[in-house]
């Protein structure tokens, strides 16, 4: 056999050496490649030498440039764009979009070219096509100062319709005012504009270089985690998935919390993830029920330690077009941002301040405010308004007050500082008006808002009336908010528990129970445990918390004392106490919320503006119209039935 096939091959060889030079290739090619179109791939890398593919946005496609790319040094050069039609303008040009900008294309006026003139002529605003053509430059005074391609257009030479347009529910320019149902519901078209399309750009952008610092700057390993998981006690409320088991169901995870953790015991290490989470919170404004998150885990770290790795990782990542980010990050205590500014995630771009005037009024003849400070865990807090009393009309301080009642159910006291120094106030007469404006720092023209009562509750509503207060001057012209400016801060020392507002007896957790608790403070977890504080850090920007983590609970025995405290069945997390007891790592990490972040960076008044596909505040899909109903003969494989509302019914 070994000898025929060596005679052969022998033959094969002599008759391929009797053909003329190119031409045995050729017929080798012919005979055994299918033909000399077809590519020739030899065995031998010294004789493949492909073409590497054009690199750029216009790589591999029918265009040679994108319609925001031609500069006057393009002049002269033959050119093919690919886009949709922005306008037509009087039969003399059109102006051709994509994803980085506008060309206009010159429409030729030559009796010769009179078919290609009718064919632009007749193109419809938003259709697809191909245009060939030739770059030059405007005619002197018709360049268009603003627009990066305004000194060229190119002179069509060929078209190529690939679709028409119908006549859309709304056009795609950034002046035109659409309302959010609308956009949502067509948002295929939505996402045309350049501003969605520069927001979703900046997204990938951004995500990019993090992976590239957390991958190849730190050593991070990017690993995927289940969707389809179990119910996590305590949080938030989780979305069910039936399975084909009666009475069985999946959850979608908030997050890979789990997970993560369980990768460290796992020995991964150094874990991230650009995680898709999920919670069912209902109709919450710029909430979505799915959302994105920058997840990490490391192990054999401190919290300065993630707090390190966070700054450096949005310094490396920080768009370059934007205020350039300063690390460290300020520092604060829990208590203190409550103290100062009555909420956990202060907005620290402007300076008013909450002011404690108890001592003030601890000798008033008026008695809500004596009452307030004589009680144990109560007094008298304050905020001054800057211009407040000029500005405000009265239906602002009406509303202010309203806005009080609705918050917290509480009476705000108004005092206001007359151009020549002195109070107005209905209550001006038993005000000690020297000592207060020797407290407060107020000057004429300024407005303070004093709320009596416990201080639990007095400190939000003013951190929340601070924040009104802010949007009103804004909105009378006084700039107190710098909307270029990015003010990080990381807030520490959270409580580990908190009273549950239904039930004050019992106690859930701040963050979730997984967070450790400070070691100086661990021996008043049976005790007292309302005094512990957990290693539970928050990363606020802007008045916003873009990201929140902690140092985490490695022993078993640890973990179910928590869960214990927080009377949660153990039962539920016997998989991750029995990883934890299986030799755990010291870990801990934090998730940034991908969506938040995004929308601060671009000024988007909303998350949904760097979504590519949003729900609505109702948690609906107004473009694909879900959730849907589902038939009885489908859900009867889930072994589930719909108990429908009794007004349904009679529908």
């Amino acid at each position: 056999m070994a000898t025929r096939t060596r005679l052969a091959a022998q033959r094969l060889f002599r008759w391929v050496r009797t053909l003329p030079p190119r031409a045995s290739e050729a017929s080798v090619q012919g005979r055994f490649a299918g033909g000399p179109q077809d590519r020739h791939v030899s065995c031998s890398r010294a004789l493949y030498k492909p073409d590497a593919p054009p690199a750029g946005p216009s790589s591999l496609s029918f265009r040679s440039h994108t319609c925001g790319q031609l500069r006057s040094e393009h002049v002269g050069q033959k050119v093919t764009l690919c886009g949709w039609v922005q306008y037509l303008r009087q039969d003399l040009f059109v102006v051709l979009r994509d994803f980085s900008g506008l060309t206009q294309v010159l429409i030729p006026q030559e009796e010769s070219a009179h078919r290609l003139k009718g064919l632009l002529c007749n193109l419809t605003v938003e259709s697809v096509v191909k245009v060939t053509g030739m770059v030059q430059r405007r005619p002197a005074g018709q360049q268009k100062e603003g627009m990066p391609t305004g000194e060229i257009e190119v002179l069509a030479e060929n078209l190529e319709v690939f679709n028409m347009c119908r006549k859309l529910p709304f056009e795609i320019k950034d002046f035109v005012k659409k309302s959010e149902s609308l956009r949502m519901q067509f948002r295929y078209l939505d996402l045309r504009s350049s501003y969605m399309q520069k927001n979703l750009r900046l997204r990938s952008q951004l995500v990019m270089k993090m992976r590239e610092y957390l991958c190849n700057v730190h050593g991070f390993v990017d690993v995927e985690t289940p969707t389809l998981f179990k119910r996590t006690p305590g949080g938030a409320k989780e979305f069910v998935v039936p399975s084909r088991e009666p009475g069985r169901f999946y959850s979608l995870p908030q997050s890979p919390q789990q997970f993560k953790q369980l990768l460290m015991v796992a020995g991964i290490d150094r874990y991230f993830q650009i995680a898709r989470c999920y919670r069912d919170e209902g109709s919450k404004l710029d909430r979505q029920p799915e959302f994105t998150q920058v997840d990490i885990e490391m192990s054999f770290v401190d919290q300065a330690g993630i707090m390190s790795l966070v700054e450096g990782l949005l310094q490396y990542s920080w768009p370059a077009d934007r205020t350039a980010v300063q690390v460290p990050f300020p520092v604060m205590t829990y208590e203190e941002a409550m103290r100062d500014y009555g909420v956990d995630k202060p907005d620290t771009r402007f300076s008013i301040k909450l002011m404690d005037l108890s001592e003030v009024f601890r000798s008033t003849e008026m008695t809500f405010l004596r009452s307030a400070v004589s009680q144990p865990g109560s007094s008298v807090q304050a905020i001054c308004v800057p211009r407040g009393a000029e500005l405000f009309s009265g239906t602002d301080l009406e509303d202010l007050k309203q806005a009080a009642r609705t918050h917290s159910e509480q009476e705000l006291s108004l005092v206001l500082l007359r151009p020549d120094g002195t109070l107005k106030s209905p209550l001006r007469r038993l005000l000690p008006a020297e000592a207060l404006l020797r407290a407060t720092g107020a000057t004429p023209g300024d407005l303070l808002l004093i709320a009596a009562g416990s201080t639990q509750t007095v400190r939000p509503l003013l951190g929340h009336l601070r924040l009104k207060c802010a949007d009103l001057l804004e909105s009378l012209g006084v700039s107190l908010r710098d909307p270029s400016a990015f003010h990080f801060l990381w807030v520490v020392n959270f409580p580990l528990f908190l009273s549950k507002e239904d039930r004050p007896e019992q106690l859930e957790s701040a963050h979730h129970p997984f967070t450790a608790p400070l070691p100086g403070d661990a021996h008043f977890l049976h005790t007292e445990p309302l005094k512990v504080c957990g290693q539970h850090y928050d990363l606020v920007l802007n008045g916003w918390e873009i990201g929140g983590g902690s140092i985490r609970i490695h022993k078993a025995s640890e973990q179910l004392q928590v869960l214990n405290i927080l009377q949660e069945n153990p039962d539920f997390l016997s998989h991750l106490l029995e990883a934890l007891d299986s030799g755990a790592p010291p870990h801990g990490g934090i998730a940034l919320g991908l969506d938040r972040l995004v929308s601060i960076m671009v000024g988007a008044p909303s998350i949904r503006d760097v979504i590519a596909f949003p729900k609505s505040f109702r948690g609906r899909d107004l473009m694909s119209h879900t959730p849907e109903f589902v038939s009885d003969q489908e859900l009867k494989s889930y072994h589930i039935s719909v108990n429908w509302p009794a007004e349904e019914e009679g529908k």
